[in-house]
C-alpha cells in the first residue's frame, strides 16, 4: 500500500526546505498555473504523494494535455512508444469504475483493516483509499494510461516487466507533473481488476490494456515532505546484506 496522503502539519521539510502547500487559490487555469512546471525536480520528487481526496472541481483540458504531453516525455521499450490515455470524465463512465473498486476494496480494505489494526500510519492510508472508493464519482479526471499489443511471455518475469516498464515511466511523468501544477494525483489498480469488464466500458480493443489509473483533482489537503526509510536501510553493495551504507544520512 501507498504511504497516507495526509502530510504533517509543518509548513516546510526540514531535509529539502520544500513548501507543504495546498492547491493553487484563485485561478486555476493552465495560463495561470502553467510556470509552476519550473519547479525543481528535487522538490517535486521530495513533495510527491498519492494524493486521494480532490474537489470536484472540473480541471482545465490544458493542464490534463500538458501532463500526458510530459508522459510522453518518457522512454520506452524500443522507443515503441506504445501507449494510449483515455481520460475519462464522464460520470456514468466513472461510475461503472466506481463499482468495481468497491467490489475489490471490500476484501482488499476488509484484510488490509485486519492486518494493520495496530498500525496508525497504515490506518490513515486505508481512510483516505476509502474516502476515493466512496467519492470516485466526483473526481473530476481519471487517466487510463493504456498499452498496445500482446505482453511477452517468455521468459515470463522478465518479458512483463519489459512489457510494462514501457508505460510506467509516463505514468510516473505524468504524476511529477501533475504535482508541479498543484494538481493532487495517485496510482491505483483495483478499478481494474476486471479487465473484460474494463475494456467493455471503455470500449478498448483486444489488443489495447489498460495498466493503471490516476485520479486528478484539486487536492484538498496538501503536500509536503514525505517520510521514507533512510537510504542506507535499504541499499545493498554488491550481494543482498551488505549494508555498507547503513548509518549514512542525508545532507
Amino acid at each position: 500500500m501507498a504511504r497516507s496522503d495526509e502530510p504533517p502539519a509543518t509548513g516546510h521539510g526540514e531535509d529539502h526546505g520544500v513548501t507543504n502547500e495546498r492547491a493553487p487559490e484563485g485561478d486555476r487555469s493552465f495560463g495561470s498555473v502553467k510556470d509552476r512546471l519550473d519547479m525543481s525536480l528535487q522538490e517535486a520528487m521530495s513533495t510527491q504523494r498519492a494524493v486521494r481526496k480532490v474537489l470536484p472541481e472540473q480541471i482545465d483540458d490544458d493542464i490534463v494535455l500538458r501532463c500526458i504531453e510530459l508522459a510522453l516525455k518518457a522512454p520506452t521499450g524500443s522507443n515503441g512508444q506504445n501507449w494510449e490515455f483515455i481520460i475519462v470524465r464522464d460520470r456514468a463512465t466513472k461510475a461503472a469504475f466506481a463499482a468495481q473498486y468497491r467490489k475489490a476494496w471490500r476484501i482488499y480494505g476488509t484484510i488490509g483493516e485486519r492486518v494493520t489494526s495496530d498500525q496508525a500510519d497504515m490506518a490513515k492510508v486505508l481512510r483516505a483509499v476509502g474516502w476515493q472508493v466512496d467519492n470516485f464519482e466526483d473526481i473530476p479526471t481519471v487517466v487510463v494510461p493504456c498499452l498496445v499489443g500482446p505482453s511477452r511471455f517468455v521468459p515470463a518475469s522478465i518479458g512483463q516487466s519489459s512489457h510494462y516498464g514501457s508505460i510506467y515511466p509516463s505514468v510516473q511523468n505524468l504524476l511529477l507533473a501533475a504535482r508541479a501544477m498543484g494538481l493532487g494525483a495517485s496510482l491505483i489498480t483495483l478499478p481494474l481488476w476486471n479487465q473484460f469488464r474494463a475494456r467493455r466500458i471503455l470500449g478498448l480493443p483486444i489488443k489495447v490494456q489498460p495498466v493503471c489509473m490516476v485520479p486528478l483533482g484539486w487536492p484538498r489537503g496538501r503536500y509536503g515532505p514525505t517520510t521514507r526509510r533512510p537510504v542506507g536501510d535499504v541499499t545493498h553493495l554488491d550481494r543482498f546484506g551488505r549494508r555498507e551504507w547503513r548509518d549514512r544520512t542525508s545532507d
